[in-house]
């Protein structure tokens, strides 16, 4: 019998991707303070990657403790621009602030993921994605927060490219499933591979 998989996210767009490829899973929120953990990481001077990295292991660590023989799944995304970590804008004046300062620009989103079980992480993937933004107006950048805010104050950088906010760029070099958020078609693989999903 597979092991039972557990998503330790509430992130709609991740279970769609995950239930769309035929995963069945249950989903558990893992309860951290992420703000916390990245700041005593960037006193540290741990890179973006590391960052990512880290907060996903710690989430799906925790659900993993309250299941035993579970595969619990920890994700999570950073964007880099300009030696900066941005994160969920927490009003429409920080998200116009963060597209504006990307606008015409490049930056990066890391997707993270670590699979947890038997008591220690079993896999980890972290996949990196480069995004050309166009010059876009004021008035447009003002426009869009204010028609999308209820979706992008949950997204990092104040876009979804799943949605309108595809029309802020000109460039995407990497894989979309990082983009929404998990590195779909290496964890898949593994699942495969490990038989937790038939071959």
């Amino acid at each position: 019998m597979p092991d039972p998989i557990i998503l330790a996210s509430g992130s709609e767009v991740r279970a769609t991707l995950l239930r769309n490829a035929g995963v069945d899973f249950m989903v558990q929120v893992a309860r951290i303070d992420e703000e916390a953990v990245r700041q005593s990481l960037l006193a540290e001077k741990a890179t973006p990657r590391d960052i990512a990295d880290t907060l996903a292991e710690l989430k799906a660590q925790r659900i993993a403790a309250k299941h035993c023989g579970a595969l619990v799944i920890g994700c999570d995304q950073i964007l880099t621009h300009d030696g900066t970590i941005l994160t969920k804008p927490d009003s429409p004046e920080h998200a116009l602030s963060q597209l504006t300062s990307m606008r015409g620009q490049k930056h990066q989103l890391l997707s993270a993921a670590v699979i947890y079980g038997e008591g220690k992480p079993l896999w980890r993937h972290v996949g990196t994605v480069r995004l050309q933004m166009r010059d876009a107006s004021d008035s447009y950048l003002a426009d869009y927060v204010a028609r999308n805010w209820d979706s992008i104050r949950h997204a990092v950088g104040a876009y979804k490219l799943e949605e309108e906010g595809v029309r802020l760029f000109t460039r995407i070099e990497g894989d979309y499933f990082n983009v929404l958020g998990l590195p779909l078609l290496e964890l898949l693989s593994y699942l495969t591979l490990r038989g937790t999903l038939p071959s």
